[in-house]
């Protein structure tokens, strides 16, 4: 990836501008089932840094990490705003909250995450079922036990 040019500062010293849509923001699966979100001007790098042991602290004990969701390509700000957006959403939410903020290319992984999050949707919907059927047990024994508590009362 192409990143800008280099420059010579007031110094005289060489420095690298960068390009304006040079950042992207990514999402990582970490060996410990985890995500990590992060943003990079240099993909290959970073994630060979993670891998490496060398990457953010959090990466370093959940190795190896595999690339999952990669954003197009923006400005440091933009990424930076994106990647604030992702880390505050719930882990089955952020691959799609990555999708939602820019056009987005799929990586490999990225239908697991997807089964997975339908997963978690049948189960909310079985454990609000299993819920409504407490409800109505305990109602039905609420009501069975004043009935006898009367047929006791009825008969003393």
């Amino acid at each position: 990836m192409d990143v800008g040019v280099i420059a010579v500062n007031k110094a005289g010293r060489s420095q690298r501008k960068m390009d304006k849509q040079a950042w992207v923001v990514y999402l990582v699966w970490c060996s410990d089932g985890s995500l990590y979100c992060g943003i990079t001007n240099n993909l290959k790098n970073r994630v060979a840094a993670h891998n490496a042991g060398k990457g953010a602290k959090y990466t370093r004990s959940r190795r190896p990490v595999h690339l999952l969701s990669v954003s197009s390509e923006m400005t440091k700000s933009d990424a930076l705003k994106l990647e604030h957006r992702v880390k505050h959403v719930p882990a089955a939410k952020k691959a799609n909250e990555l999708e939602k903020g820019v056009d987005t290319m799929t990586i490999a992984g990225y239908g697991e995450l997807l089964m997975i999050q339908k997963d978690l949707q049948i189960l909310a919907k079985k454990l609000e079922e299993m819920s409504l059927t407490v409800e109505s047990c305990e109602r039905r024994y609420q009501s069975i036990r004043h009935v006898r508590l009367e047929e006791t009362n009825d008969t003393v």
